[in-house]
């Protein structure tokens, strides 16, 4: 298995419940973190919710990927806040790191 067969798409009797968008790998190695993009199925609504994001660390055991820890993004709101900390910590492209 490689890094780039890690999903969190899951599908239960032929639905999807949790429909992986999209991903990115933050890092690779023996521990390797993926910050996934997702939705997942709203029965009630027969339909699927917002987006939501997570972020997972996953630790190589042989051939295996074992998920280690996750951190759930709860809303956009919460991506934003995050994204602006992010922002305000890191230096500008002029400032030299």
């Amino acid at each position: 298995m490689s890094v780039d067969d890690i999903t969190i798409q899951y599908e239960e009797n032929g639905q999807i419940l949790v429909n992986e968008l999209d991903k990115m790998v933050l890092s690779r190695g023996a521990w390797t973190t993926i910050l996934f993009r997702y939705q997942e199925w709203r029965m009630e609504a027969n339909d699927y919710g917002p987006d939501k994001y997570c972020i997972r660390r996953y630790k190589k055991l042989g051939d295996e990927y074992r998920q280690q820890s996750k951190f759930t993004i709860s809303s956009a709101d919460q991506a934003r806040k995050i994204v602006d900390a992010l922002l305000t910590w890191l230096p500008g492209d002029d400032a030299k790191t």
